[in-house]
């Protein structure tokens, strides 16, 4: 929506029945409004005197600037002294303090000046008095010697340039002298642009400042005299008296008027002042007998048009009313203009859904219904288990206050109130004892249970329960939730839903023996993003070097995947492209921090807010950042061919990705520590643990035991950080999901996959292997040395050595490939240098000469 504004020029109406006018103005359609005259008039018109509400303001304005006055001079004098109660943020005045304040003007008058003097502008912040005091003079006795709008214009550029100035001057000796913004605003002047630029800077905004907002350019004065020599004294003075206002009709927030023009305007009272905008309208006017205007062209319409502001009248209107000319200098929206709808203002949100406007979520009927009902308690069962563990405890004087039963989907909880004195360490060590007294498999001691006073012990059911992902996703708790990324991971012990958000999680990883569960699992995990998010909001980065496990998905390329550039499918599973992939994603992750930092928020769901809401411009670089979710099926095979090169990548986005929406899932067979090494396992809080063949991998992804007595076909447990929850995962078979993603690749997607950063790759890096040594730089000689010295090949090294800049250390190190002194770029590593020694680089040295 656009707002459009003309000018039109019409002659003072009568001045009988104005109140009518205006009446009926109010009353009238929008059109007939902008027929008749501006909104700034009507705001004239209709405003009241209401002296006691503008003297009661002016005071207060006055009064509140001789308040900041004492507290910033008394806060140069007691900010050191009242330093304990600044620092905290608390603006509670009348709390009790430890101690006594400084400053005169009490605790208010030191949080003031903390605000505006030490967070603010520093010295400068005094330039804030002017500005309030003339406000209130304005309002308390109708004094206005200055314009308001001016002295405020005034007042904030020359604030923030001398707290830019002071910073700078005094950043060595008092650096706080120029406030908070003085300082860091300096510092930002300089990492970006040097000392001399910012030198230059300052000077060249106080020129021109000097020169546009003070009219202090003699050079133009003295050209105006010289093109006009004969000018006379008596022209020079009727140009004078022609721009001159009546004070009583000049506003900060109106243009100025002629007085003669409107001398019989119904909107300007003769017999007292134009009213301002400080001033409340009135409620109510009075409906005299209805009069049109009257419009009727000025008598000398180039004369008065050339010495004075035109009247202004603005309207919305359609777009057919524009003329071709306007036409070519808007772009409008061509359905807008077929309909002819009215253009306005901009207060619609961006719709990131608007590409895929009609795309439709998968539906329950695609999953299966499987014939398993709720299996029935069989309580002469419970009792004989319960009757069993007691006689087992009873065999080693072990007591039993109570006990109860949970039935879950695949076990039963048992939880024990041992009685008073019993060690729970001689529970838990009858482990091996209770589960061959029952003949289960799998049986698994809490001890305690966290947030109880029991001890829970865990015996698989002897018809253990299927749990349909459709009955997952079709609960309450799945569909109502508000989470960003909502994972349903299946049933507790308790047969209630278990959903996680991954955004929260933020990483995870996943870990268990072979025909354990676990690639159904990262299905149910993929399934339950498919249903719940659009595909704007979400891009799934998917490595399947198995090459079976994930091949389904390729069918919603368009829609939910992202690839490098250039790449035929979308699903990777050559090693190297993970590299290159893994790197593309930090690049991302880089420039998203970036579009974060210019934004001023803090994470993924703040800036997209801001987006969204228009209040971050495209033009800028600023766009919509979907969610995107890293699965890297079998991770231990990309560790054991690439080793470092996908460490690093991968600890670098589980640190660092989570506030800018880059989730990772990193799925194993093998969870030795070799494969999940302790970077990695730094940062994934969040784990799930199948079925695994040793306490050892037990260990590994769980940080405990437990994952071992699993039971399998999609037991797990998941922990989340303190907790461990046992959950049965929740089944969706391959047809099912074959038929989710042929139900959304049927449907409009978008031109091509979510393209991920480009990276330079190590084919195209470094020289031609054709070396000149005429053209080598005079220093190559000195980093041939450092480089054998050391048997480093580093670009850094050569640029802290030798002090010279990047650039030229980066060409040294080019030149020092193509020679043949170190091999080709690593990546992250330094390069291989070739030349064992300094003998043999001598030698090497004569050779080129």
């Amino acid at each position: 929506m656009f707002r459009f504004t003309f000018v039109k020029r019409m002659s003072a109406p009568k001045k009988k029945n104005d109140k009518k006018q205006v009446s009926d103005f109010l009353k009238d359609s929008p059109a007939d409004k902008s027929e008749r005259i501006s909104g700034s008039e009507i705001f004239r018109a209709a405003s009241m005197k209401n002296e006691t509400t503008r003297r009661v303001l002016g005071f207060l304005l006055l009064a509140f600037s001789f308040i900041l006055t004492i507290s910033f001079v008394s806060f140069f004098f007691s900010w050191k002294s009242d330093q304990s109660f600044l620092a905290d943020g608390d603006w509670d005045l009348f709390k009790e303090n430890q101690g006594e304040v400084a400053n005169v003007m009490g605790l208010m008058g030191a949080k003031l000046g903390y605000f505006f003097v030490h967070n603010g502008f520093g010295i400068a912040a005094f330039f804030i008095l002017p500005y309030l005091v003339l406000s209130g003079m304005y309002l308390l006795l109708d004094y206005r010697p200055f314009s308001l709008l001016r002295i405020l214009i005034h007042s904030v550029l020359f604030m923030g340039w001398f707290s830019l100035f002071l910073g700078f001057a005094f950043q060595w000796w008092f650096p706080l002298l120029g406030g908070t913004f003085g300082y860091f605003g300096v510092q930002q002047l300089q990492n970006g642009i040097g000392i001399a630029g910012t030198v230059i800077f300052l000077i060249t905004f106080a020129v021109l400042y000097s020169f546009i907002f003070l009219n202090a350019n003699p050079f133009v004065k003295l050209m105006r005299k010289t093109e006009n020599p004969d000018s006379s004294p008596e022209i020079e003075e009727e140009n004078l008296e022609v721009k001159q206002t009546p004070k009583s009709q000049s506003s900060i927030f109106e243009p100025q008027i002629i007085e003669d023009d409107f001398e019989d305007s119904p909107f300007v009272n003769e017999d007292e002042p134009v009213a301002d905008p400080f001033e409340k309208t009135s409620p109510e006017i009075e409906e005299p007998e209805e009069e049109e205007f009257e419009e009727e062209e000025p008598e000398d319409e180039v004369e008065t048009a050339a010495i004075q502001p035109q009247p202004k009248i603005e309207a919305s209107f359609k777009i057919e009313d524009l003329t071709q000319d306007d036409e070519e200098l808007l772009e409008v929206n061509l359905a807008d203009v077929q309909s002819g709808t009215e253009y306005g203002s901009i207060d619609s949100e961006y719709d990131p859904r608007a590409d895929l406007s009609g795309y439709r979520f998968p539906t329950l009927d695609l999953l299966k219904e499987y014939d398993t009902k709720k299996q029935e308690i069989d309580v002469a069962e419970i009792e004989r288990s319960k009757k069993l563990i007691e006689d087992t405890l009873g065999h080693y004087k072990i007591g039993i206050s109570t006990i109860m039963a949970s039935v879950g989907p695949t076990v039963t909880l048992y939880e024990i109130v041992p009685a008073p004195g019993v060690k729970i360490s001689k529970i838990k060590n009858l482990e091996d004892d209770i589960a061959l007294s029952l003949a289960a498999l799998g049986i698994r001691i809490i001890a305690p249970i966290p947030g109880k006073g029991t001890i829970g012990i865990e015996v698989p059911n002897r018809n253990p329960e299927v749990v349909p992902m459709r009955a997952v996703l079709a609960s309450k708790k799945f569909q109502e939730n508000d989470f960003q990324l909502p994972v349903a991971l299946g049933k507790t012990i308790s047969n209630e839903i278990f959903v996680a958000d991954l955004a929260k999680m933020p990483h995870l990883l996943m870990a268990g023996a072979t025909g354990q569960g676990k690639s159904v699992g990262l299905n149910a995990i993929l399934v339950s993003l498919l249903y719940k998010k659009h595909p704007a909001y979400i891009k799934f980065v998917l490595v399947d070097p198995k090459k079976v496990e994930l091949t389904l998905y390729n069918k919603i390329e368009r829609h939910f995947l992202a690839k490098l550039p250039g790449d035929g499918d979308a699903i990777i599973t050559d090693n190297q492209k993970v590299i290159h992939t893994l790197n593309s994603l930090c690049v991302e992750m880089d420039d998203r921090y970036k579009l974060l930092q210019d934004a001023m928020v803090r994470n993924i769901v703040e800036y997209n807010s801001k987006f969204l809401k228009r209040k971050l411009n495209p033009q800028n670089g600023h766009r919509f950042m979907p969610y995107i979710v890293v699965v890297i099926d079998e991770v231990a095979d990309l560790m054991m061919t690439a080793g470092k090169e996908i460490e690093i990548p991968i600890a670098r986005l589980a640190q660092l990705a989570r506030a800018i929406g880059i989730h990772l899932i990193l799925a194993t067979q093998r969870p030795s520590v070799n494969v999940i090494t302790g970077m990695i396992k730094a940062n994934f809080p969040s784990r799930i643990a199948f079925r695994v063949t040793s306490k050892i991998d037990s260990r590994t992804i769980l940080d405990g035991n437990g994952a071992d007595q699993l039971i399998g076909k999609g037991d797990m447990l998941y922990s989340g950080g303190n907790d461990m929850i046992r959950l049965q995962c929740p089944f969706v078979d391959t047809p099912e999901v074959e038929d989710i993603v042929d139900f959304i690749g049927e449907q409009r997607a978008y031109p091509t996959a979510y393209i991920l950063p480009e990276i330079q790759t190590d084919e195209g890096k470094g020289g031609g292997g054709d070396f000149d040594s005429s053209d080598r730089d005079p220093m190559f000689e000195d980093a041939a040395r450092i480089i054998v010295q050391n048997q480093v090949g580093s670009t850094s090294m050569i640029q802290r050595k030798l002090k010279i800049g990047y650039n030229r250390a980066g060409r040294l190190m080019d030149q020092l490939e193509d020679a043949g002194v170190v091999g080709p770029n690593l990546g992250s590593k330094p390069r291989q240098v070739i030349i064992p020694d300094e003998i043999a680089l001598e030698q090497f040295l004569q050779t080129l000469d």
